[in-house]
């Protein structure tokens, strides 16, 4: 296919109704976090919460998808991916607005907790979605606008959940009830090809384990760890909290700061499908994990808040081509048949980066204040980027 050709066709996918679909589920999956971030420090006092304990509104959410990861993939390959995708928006939705209307941090935590298991589906399905529809050039440009979607989600979330914060910490708390017509969106007008029969589940396991048994899976599988160890732990969790006690910003200026990084994720994400064609997947992700190095480098030395719009753009920029090429390599290397139980495989490590990244940022500031979170994540993106070189060296 021609340069011309191409631009032609990837202009007509972004007009895609099914695409279209996608991207709602992918806004809805990152709004959980995105949105709720710049209430931390406001909420922190309003129920007298430790500060080395707000990190558990993250890690509550975001442990379901460790644990139900690979049940999805197996029951959305057997049973159909609308059969998981619909019930989960719906149960989003429900347990996610009930969160503005307690006052009791472990009632929160345990609405949390619901709203998470409605999430653990949400990302790795609507990547599998992608990677049934999409095949070659359209399948990498498609990941790349989702990814760009995503991201100016996840730029707007933060700004719309700081304005909300200053009416009150409850009030961005209300916004998953959005999820439940996007569930009725999925349901009546999603038209993608559904698994036909029922597969032996005894072959069926002990083929997707073969099939699972690959280095570099493994080693994509790690990498999307780091990606969320780092977002979640250093940037989501803990840069708001920097942004609030040295540079004493209100919760919507925190919401700005924690936008620019999807800005640039969602600037270099849309342009993977060109990148793609000059550098391997396995190029860009190793790129990435030098990008968040030095973002992390900079921001304890910072003088000035404005100065912080550099780690966070480098951040974002390192995002942008990293993640999604995960993605896209992910559903180049799965077999067809178990595609939805490699990438929900993939959403429980990402899952596991999100859980673990709070606590053992969490550990790092007990240690040594906020400036060692930040030195603690250059040395995790380090051995990380050591780690995938050795599994992707074939």
């Amino acid at each position: 296919m021609d340069t011309d050709t191409l631009r032609y066709s990837n202009r007509k996918l972004y007009k895609d109704r099914n695409l279209l679909i996608i991207f709602t589920v992918s806004l809805i999956a990152i709004l959980g976090v995105a949105s709720v971030t710049p209430t931390f420090p406001r909420l922190r006092t309003a129920l007298n919460v430790p500060v080395e304990r707000i990190g558990l509104l993250v890690t509550v959410f975001t442990f379901p998808t460790v644990i139900l990861g690979p049940i999805i993939g197996i029951l959305a390959d057997r049973l159909g991916r609308k059969k998981i995708l619909v019930p989960s928006l719906i149960l989003f939705g429900i347990a996610g607005f009930a969160c503005a209307f307690v006052r009791d941090f472990n009632l929160l935590l345990l609405l949390r907790f619901l709203q998470g298991i409605g999430a653990a589906s949400l990302l790795s399905l609507s990547v599998t979605l992608i990677g049934d529809l999409y095949v070659g050039d359209r399948r990498t440009t498609a990941m790349g606008y989702n990814a760009s979607v995503s991201s100016i989600g996840t730029a707007i979330y933060p700004t719309i959940g700081g304005a909300l914060a200053t009416m009150g910490w409850y009030f961005p708390f209300m916004l998953p009830i959005v999820a439940i017509p996007v569930g009725l969106l999925v349901l009546f007008a999603l038209k993608n090809p559904e698994p036909q029969g029922q597969r032996n589940l005894k072959v069926y396991l002990q083929n997707a384990v073969k099939a699972l048994k690959n280095r570099q899976l493994f080693g994509l599988f790690i990498a999307s760890a780091a990606n969320f160890v780092l977002l979640y732990g250093a940037y989501v969790t803990y840069l708001p909290s920097l942004i609030a006690d040295r540079f004493d910003a209100e919760p919507f200026t925190i919401g700005l700061f924690l936008s620019s990084i999807s800005v640039a994720i969602a600037f270099t994400s849309s342009q993977l499908g060109n990148l793609a064609r000059r550098f391997s997947e396995t190029i860009l992700i190793r790129a990435s994990f030098v990008f968040y190095a030095v973002a992390l480098l900079i921001v304890p030395f910072v003088p000035n808040l404005w100065f912080l719009l550099i780690p966070t753009t480098l951040f974002g920029i390192g995002l942008g081509i990293g993640f999604p090429s995960i993605q896209t390599l992910l559903a180049a290397l799965a077999p067809k048949e178990y595609l939805a139980t490699v990438i929900s495989v993939n959403g429980t490590f990402f899952g596991l980066g999100q859980t673990l990244g709070p606590l053992l940022m969490g550990i790092a500031y007990g240690i040594g204040g906020i400036n060692s979170v930040f030195f603690a994540g250059i040395g995790f993106a380090i051995a990380t980027l050591i780690v995938f070189r050795y599994c992707t060296c074939l």
